[in-house]
């Protein structure tokens, strides 16, 4: 299994969950529609039962049919609705919308709430305001049905309400570690450019020197500071909207070797190329970054985990960095899979160039992070 599959591996667990639910909602609308059908046969005799078994089997089906057309299932779904209130009341048969049917506008209603567009949402749910309404006004003895239509349209308006905006929350959470962290990677851009210049100012001042001195070696001199200026053109173009890390200095291998010794938690193995290796300031920052993250979440939702690896290999043009643990599987890992801190490692990586995957491990328990980096030319030898 590649890593490609990997990162959809938790999109298609996501929708195979979702089918499960949609399979419970279908079997709960079908069994409320036999039960309330049957109860009424006994109770109000005849055919008294057909219409609420009808109009709740399509309101029912519009539920389930919610994720694909939101705001029309929703709109047919409250017009069926209105329609068994009004067509109960004057064939004098019991009392609409029946419990299947309530469930089914509080499941419409609640969607509508969570995920459409703030007027939509509203008007949505004004509809089922006026049902449950209507349904109370068209009914002379015992409220007892309109009362229930009510209880679900207001449990439907909160719970939709309560998760939209706690989407809200999250996505203004990821947002703001995305702006943080380009805002953290654009102040890299100085020591960047800083670095090089310097190096071009160095390189020119030795060449006034050598041009006195050996003038047959200018050319040399001319090549090198050439080569520093385009070194410096990359470097500003990977380092543009990157911020400097206060932490990690352009030292990979040996501040690697002191994050790995300061960590408290599972033991952790160490692999580094067996060359020294030579990365520009703002790879090298993306590289600890990346190793200090990944072990900060095994710390949180791994710590019972045996061992841990940190991996950093370089073949040809790529740097690649790979963190894995042996932990078992464990529910935590799965909801914090798209925790802020890796949003931040993913926006890093992008600008770079890079790519950044993390979920569970293909050929055995535990998880694992992978990212990869291109590298400049001078530096792939």
């Amino acid at each position: 299994m590649t890593f490609a599959r990997l990162a959809g591996l938790a999109t298609d667990l996501a929708a195979v969950r979702g089918r499960v639910v949609e399979a419970g909602l279908g079997g709960l609308f079908a069994g409320t529609i036999v039960f309330v059908a049957y109860r009424i046969a006994v109770s109000w005799g005849g055919a008294s039962w057909w219409l609420g078994a009808a109009a709740g089997a399509v309101v029912c089906g519009l539920a389930l049919l919610r994720r694909r057309h939101r705001v029309q299932a929703a709109v047919a779904g409250l017009a069926a609705a209105a329609a068994a209130v009004l067509t109960a009341r004057l064939a004098h048969l019991p009392a609409e919308p029946g419990p299947a049917m309530a469930l089914a506008l509080a499941v419409l209603t609640g969607s509508a709430v969570r995920a459409l567009p703030w007027r939509r949402a509203g008007a949505v749910a004004a509809g089922g305001l006026a049902v449950a309404t209507g349904a109370l006004a068209s009914f002379s003895g015992r409220p007892t049905v309109a009362v229930l239509n009510g209880a679900t349209w207001l449990a439907a308006v909160g719970l939709g309400l309560g998760a939209r905006l706690l989407h809200a929350r999250r996505q203004a959470a990821v947002e703001r570690v995305r702006r943080d962290e380009r805002l953290r990677l654009a102040r890299e851009l100085h020591d960047v450019v800083a670095h090089h210049v310097t190096s071009v100012v160095l390189q020119t001042q030795a060449a006034r020197v050598v041009a006195r001195s050996h003038p047959e070696r200018v050319e040399d001199c001319l090549a090198d500071i050439e080569a520093a200026g385009s070194d410096a053109l990359a470097g500003a173009r990977r380092a543009v909207g990157l911020l400097r890390d206060d932490a990690p200095p352009p030292d990979p291998p040996a501040r690697l070797g002191e994050l790995v010794e300061r960590f408290a938690g599972p033991p952790v193995r160490l692999i580094l190329p067996e060359e020294e290796p030579v990365w520009p300031p703002e790879v090298a920052r993306t590289v600890y970054r990346i190793v200090q993250e990944s072990l900060t979440n095994v710390s949180r939702h791994a710590s019972h985990a045996r061992t841990v690896t940190v991996g950093v290999t370089q073949v040809q043009g790529t740097l690649t960095v790979e963190v894995t643990d042996d932990a078992l599987p464990a529910a935590a890992r799965f909801l914090h899979r798209g925790g802020y801190g890796l949003a931040g490692m993913r926006e890093r990586l992008d600008a770079l160039g890079g790519t950044f995957t993390a979920g569970p491990r293909p050929d055995a328990a535990g998880w694992a992070v992978r990212a990869t980096l291109p590298l400049p030319p001078r530096e792939r030898g």
